[in-house]
């Protein structure tokens, strides 16, 4: 059993461990790589589907090389090849500071380097390589960045222990509050009005805008920490993995004048190794896990059952984001790849090779797939 929402308790420790490599490598989708000294480059074009893909942190006694890099794609991932003299990439960035987390804003406009211990925001529609918008404040790891679905303002959560709401009209921070341990992840509730944080030292809080306070508090192994904490689209299911494999899934309900409870609905142990990150679809039908043991796997959530496991990474896999359509899953792994998996198969239909350390992070701008859906 686990507990639901009006259960809380307190674990007792936690730590995590970070390194860095300010060596960066960007790529395209021929698998080219080209060393640029403390830089990060992604690959953007205007209305293309963009992955972009760069390391991560932590783990406890885990040394892990970061690095920057990235490479580009377009839907159907079959459907264009590189021709001679082609420009394929526009550069964005000169950051000096390893980067944790990339995040594209709903509007496709703007692309989020969470690093150490700043947060650089890019026009992905220009060819200026320069930062628009630099947001300092913390003073640790930014492990976590996300956007409000106008693309009004965005939050972040670091190891500093600080979840924060940043203006993106406005210098400064606008909100900070303090989960007093190293904030492994952060997502917005569909609401728009309920912040989700999980930590090192296992707790999951739920911060109300509205209140400006933490609404709820819940801790699924004291001890264990959260590593990943994923809310579906429709506000349905609620989703927390953590470093001993299991996954917690819980029930959103929400009265009027209540803030949202969790009504726990399934223990699912998923892995035998650290999950790093687990990710609902974007139709709620899948829930995808990634792990330190070399897989993803892809369950069903009527009855979760596995659907798919998705082999052939060699080493952790860090992280994964889904397609708009939730045909194809993007992952990013220590091998130095990232793939491209279509899902009705569960075969990589493309590895995007050539980068020299850890991939662990990766975003997917799947703009072009929006616009069809819109047009449908």
């Amino acid at each position: 059993s686990f507990p639901s929402s009006a259960a809380a308790q307190v674990s007792p420790w936690g730590n995590s461990v970070a390194s860095l490599d300010r060596r960066g490598v960007s790529a395209d989708v021929d698998g080219h790589a080209e060393p640029i000294r403390g830089a990060h480059h992604v690959g953007i074009r205007p209305h293309d589907p963009v992955l972009g893909s760069h390391k991560r942190h932590l783990l406890p006694n885990t040394p892990i090389h970061r690095v920057g890099a990235c490479a580009r794609t377009r839907w159907p991932p079959s459907a264009r090849t590189k021709r001679s003299g082609e420009a394929d990439e526009t550069r964005v960035s000169a950051i000096e500071q390893q980067v944790n987390r990339l995040e594209i804003t709903p509007d496709k406009r703007h692309l989020a380097a969470a690093g150490n211990p700043h947060i650089k925001l890019y026009d992905v529609n220009s060819n200026n390589p320069q930062p628009v918008a630099t947001f300092e404040g913390h003073t640790g790891n930014v492990t976590a960045v996300g956007f409000q679905k106008d693309s009004k303002w965005l939050y972040s959560g670091s190891e500093d222990g600080t979840v924060k709401i940043w203006d993106m009209r406005a210098p400064g921070c606008q909100r900070e509050y303090e989960s007093r341990a190293s904030v492994n992840t952060v997502v917005l509730h569909p609401n728009q009005g309920e912040l989700i944080s999980g930590d090192q030292h296992g707790n999951i809080r739920v911060w109300d805008l509205t209140a400006n306070s933490c609404s709820c508090e819940l801790v699924p192994e004291v001890g264990t920490a959260v590593r990943s904490i994923s809310v579906a689209s429709d506000a349905s299911l609620v989703v927390a993995a953590n470093n001993h494999g299991t996954c917690y899934v819980w029930r959103l309900l929400r009265e009027s004048t209540m803030a949202t409870h969790f009504e726990p609905l399934h223990k699912l142990k998923a892995h035998n190794g650290y999950i790093l990150k687990c990710l609902l679809s974007p139709d709620v039908q899948y829930l995808a896990t990634a792990s330190s043991d070399k897989t993803v796997k892809l369950w069903n959530l009527d009855g979760f059952k596995l659907e798919k496991e998705l082999k052939g990474h060699q080493k952790w896999v860090w992280d994964c984001v889904f397609s708009v359509d939730a045909a194809y899953l993007v992952t990013a792994s220590s091998d130095t790849t990232a793939r491209l998996w279509d899902l009705s198969s569960g075969e990589a239909i493309r590895i995007y090779s050539g980068h020299q350390k850890a991939v662990v992070c990766c975003s997917l701008n799947d703009s072009a797939s929006d616009q069809r859906e819109e047009e449908q």
